[in-house]
């Protein structure tokens, strides 16, 4: 069984643009992510992921124990301000 959260496809309005996603998302994410979820949305690896965690270039990381855990509203508005701006704004 897929334990993995839903995530929607970006909805394209008339024009072709992608509003934004980030609300809609972040009610179908858990408040923590595991590193197998983090790498599914980022569209990487888990190894990358704790390569990243390891060197401080994600936002939100969480430890309990051995676990890394990553915190999705930290990691998507890392995501939000990475994105290069659009033409429209």
């Amino acid at each position: 069984m897929d334990t993995r959260p839903h995530i929607p496809e970006p909805v394209r309005t008339s024009n072709g643009a992608a509003p934004c996603v980030e609300r809609r998302r972040a009610r179908t994410l858990p408040i923590l992510l595991t590193a197998d979820e983090a790498a599914d949305l980022l569209r990487t690896t888990r190894r990358a992921i704790y390569a990243m965690v390891e060197r401080g270039q994600l936002p939100g990381v969480v430890r309990v124990r051995r676990r890394v855990l990553l915190k999705s509203d930290a990691l998507l508005h890392w995501l939000d301000q990475k994105s290069a701006p659009s033409h429209e704004e």
